[in-house]
């Protein structure tokens, strides 16, 4: 049973980030499993046995500390933050709407989103609200009437297609998009109160995520994927 983080939590993930190197870890692995590890997978657990019961057949995974070898770009062998995702098993998971909850050393953040989706995907998203635009308002509405949530996008150079309503636009214009919320540190995060706020966040959320995980029956909008921009690279 989760029951908080702690002020070394933070300890560590500053440290790291200001010490990116593997001798520093070592020397600090036991303080990493015992104050950022193992309370993150505690808190998974106890979020996806909640989103279990309402959704059966998710499982949650936990994020490595250590980066991509192939990957550093110049950056130290271990992340400065960690995360745990719930989602529908997949070998292809950048493709599921996915649960998750993020904690970083300056603050957290948890919600709904792709880890990039393909055009191929985002195209089958507004062709579906083309076919019925009243639904996903309604949804873009009680979105937007949310205090615990926002829609973030990351968009396309140009639109690919024209929205059925203003209300609708954000959809049209991103390649990618997260429902989230974020904060600095707050008290909430070093006891077990987190674990119900994200409890509560996760339900509110899952009409969404029952909207896009119906996007997998969706057939593609043209039997030629070329033939539909979206499909196509984003290029100046």
């Amino acid at each position: 049973m989760f029951s908080g983080f702690s002020q070394e939590t933070f300890d560590f993930l500053w440290g790291i980030r200001l010490n990116n190197e593997r001798g520093w870890f070592l020397e600090h692995k036991e303080q990493y499993r015992a104050v950022l590890y193992e309370p993150m997978a505690e808190l998974a657990d106890e979020c996806l046995t909640y989103l279990g019961e309402k959704r059966p057949g998710l499982v949650r995974k936990v994020s490595r500390i250590y980066r991509d070898a192939r990957r550093l770009h110049g950056r130290g062998p271990f992340k400065d933050h960690l995360w745990f995702s719930i989602e529908r098993p997949s070998e292809d998971w950048t493709g599921k709407p996915t649960f998750y909850f993020e904690l970083t050393p300056e603050g957290w953040s948890y919600g709904l989103g792709y880890w990039r989706p393909s055009p191929a995907l985002m195209a089958r998203l507004r062709a579906r609200i083309d076919r019925d635009p009243e639904t996903m308002e309604k949804l873009t509405r009680r979105l937007n009437r949310s205090k615990e949530f926002t829609l973030d996008t990351v968009d396309y150079r140009r639109p690919r297609s024209h929205p059925p309503s203003p209300l609708l636009e954000p959809w049209y214009r991103g390649k990618t998009f997260t429902i989230m919320h974020e904060d600095p540190p707050t008290e909430e995060l070093y006891g077990p109160e987190l674990a119900e706020r994200l409890k509560k966040g996760f339900r509110f959320l899952l009409p969404y995520y029952d909207y896009f995980k119906a996007l997998d029956a969706e057939m593609d909008p043209a039997s030629d994927p070329m033939a539909d921009p979206a499909f196509k690279e984003d290029v100046p």
